[in-house]
């Protein structure tokens, strides 16, 4: 950390010299305020000015041009302008060159306590002691994975509103076969980053295997709380999947699977439950290779996707590649999802049922839909500026077939 404070304290070098800056002039400053008062004539001009007036006013009334009471009336009003103009002119003595000189250290000081504080209070102090003690680690000739989970949870102790800490414990403490620690861990983590359905998704799991794969009550619950606010979890999915599977309803387990694998984004895992799906099938006696159209009933839409090759330099090969089918009044949810990349495209997929993200809403529940192709550098399932993107306006839905497919251009920049 003595690396960071260095750097902190350079970065306040320039701001404490602003604060004394202003003091190397003072001298010089004050020396022309005194230099122009002892030079300022402009009471004198305005004496000159108010004799010029009571001249021309005297004249006019010698003249008869205005009577005695006028005539007193306007003198009155010059000499009471006089007054004004010369007694707001009237001016403090200067200050020595020296005044407030002692305020600058002590405001020096302030300036240094303060920003100290609050880069203790919303910095990323502790996060970069996470990073050091991860470093140390690695290149500790004795390190071990023991090592790390002690020096951490003495992190713990000292940063216990720290997100990242727990966020690290967590899978520590999962790997090394302490489940009962990890979902401490990660209760830690929900209760200070908020009931979101990722980390409620990772409890329910973790509860899940730690009940030996039964749904308990407890189980149950985060599974619905977690489902009511992102019905398209995959983690939940899964585990929804291997529930069924146990309990020998296949056919459940597949659709809960593809749900899953339509909203993952580790291919390890998408490829784990693709092989769960197989394994479901063959259980069904269903050949894999039939499934998928016997349960969508060949109702759906073949897409080809590509990219205009303009915007081939403005996306990374492992952009992620969103195909949505959705209904062409835009009142249900998306029909079927899946997710490819550019490295893949072109490449040609089918939407039918197998690709729905519920059950309520299914691409053979309608006749036309339309195909949206949006292709995104975050992987965030929203649409966000700079995402690309092509769409057809409306495909009918029908029997599936092997020589008619669809084409979709990815041709248009997402503002």
């Amino acid at each position: 950390m003595t690396p960071l404070w260095i750097a902190i304290a350079l970065l306040l070098l320039p701001a404490l010299w602003l604060l004394v800056a202003p003091m190397r002039e003072a001298r010089a400053l004050r020396d022309k305020l005194s230099h122009f008062e002892a030079n300022d004539t402009a009471d004198e001009q305005n004496v000159a000015i108010f004799k010029r007036r009571l001249a021309s006013l005297e004249a006019a009334h010698e003249r008869g041009d205005i009577d005695e009471e006028r005539f007193k009336e306007d003198r009155l009003e010059l000499e009471r302008s006089l007054l004004e103009d010369t007694a707001t002119r009237t001016k403090r003595p200067l200050k020595t060159a020296t005044a407030g000189r002692l305020v600058v250290p002590l405001f020096m000081v302030a300036v240094v306590g303060a920003s100290t504080f609050w880069y203790q209070q919303k910095g990323a102090e502790g996060d970069l002691t996470l990073y050091a003690i991860q470093q140390e680690v690695q290149n500790d000739p004795e390190g071990s994975l023991a090592m790390y989970l002690e020096r951490m949870e003495a992190e713990a102790e000292r940063q216990p509103n720290n997100p990242n800490v727990w966020s690290s414990l967590f899978p520590l403490y999962r790997e090394t076969g302490q489940a009962d620690k990890a979902a401490d861990a990660l209760e830690r983590l929900i209760a200070i980053e908020g009931r979101i359905p990722p980390l409620l998704a990772q409890l329910a799991q973790l509860r899940f295997f730690m009940a030996e794969r039964e749904l308990t009550p407890e189980v149950q619950s985060l599974v619905d709380e977690t489902l009511a606010q992102d019905p398209r979890q995959p983690t939940v999915l899964g585990l929804l999947g291997i529930h069924a599977f146990d309990s020998g309803n296949y056919e459940t387990a597949i659709d809960r699977w593809r749900r899953a694998v339509a909203n993952i984004e580790d291919p390890d895992t998408a490829s784990s439950l693709r092989e769960g799906i197989r394994v479901a099938q063959e259980r069904l006696g269903i050949a894999p290779e039939t499934a998928a159209v016997d349960a969508a009933q060949s109702q759906g839409v073949r897409v080809t996707v590509s990219l205009d090759e303009a915007l081939a330099d403005n996306i990374s090969d492992d952009a992620t590649v969103f195909i949505t089918a959705r209904d062409t009044e835009g009142e249900l949810p998306p029909l079927a999802v899946i997710r490819g990349q550019v490295s893949e495209l072109p490449m040609t997929v089918v939407l039918d049922d197998t690709a729905a993200m519920s059950p309520d809403a299914q691409i053979s529940q309608v006749r036309e839909v339309r195909l949206i192709v949006r292709v995104s550098s975050s992987g965030q399932a929203t649409p966000q500026p700079g995402d690309l993107f092509g769409d057809v306006e409306s495909v009918s839905v029908g029997p599936i077939s092997e020589n008619d497919a669809t084409a979709v251009t990815v041709n248009r920049i997402f503002e």
